[in-house]
């Protein structure tokens, strides 16, 4: 397996960022963690931001970020070029974004997903692929110049 994948988050999901990154390392993932490293008070972009841009420059394949609801987190994803961030609250959606919509990064809600089944969505994410044909007409629509 071995896949390199990157990890961000804020202080409202610190512990499921650790819980996440032993978990996953222990599956034979590659894991870098780019914050943040406590549960004190932090903007997530900071640490979201760099993280997307170890997949633009294909240090990372995939990526995980992580706040308290998903959305602001996968918002700051989205705002970088080649990124399609997707907030997965379970497998089915976890699956259809790396199936269907060529998602490269998950970004899942602290406050709300136990750390066990934040894992299960971040299995099922990290080991999907996308499908192709008539999905990827729709990728080639989403960014704009």
């Amino acid at each position: 397996m071995s896949k390199n994948i990157g990890i961000a988050c804020d202080h409202a999901a610190f512990e499921m960022k650790e819980f996440l990154k032993i978990e996953l390392t222990k599956l034979g993932y590659n894991v870098e963690d780019f914050g943040t490293n406590s549960s004190e008070s932090v903007d997530y972009p900071d640490f979201i931001h760099p993280m997307t841009k170890s997949i633009q420059q294909e240090k990372n394949e995939l990526g995980i970020v992580l706040c308290g609801s998903g959305n602001g987190a996968s918002i700051t994803a989205n705002k970088n070029i080649g990124i399609r961030s997707a907030v997965c609250w379970n497998q089915e959606l976890a699956k259809q974004a790396r199936n269907h919509n060529n998602a490269n990064v998950l970004s899942l809600a602290a406050r709300f997903i136990a750390n066990d089944y934040a894992l299960l969505i971040a299995k099922t994410f990290l080991s999907e692929d996308f499908e192709g044909g008539r999905h990827q007409r729709r990728i080639d629509k989403i960014e704009t110049k």
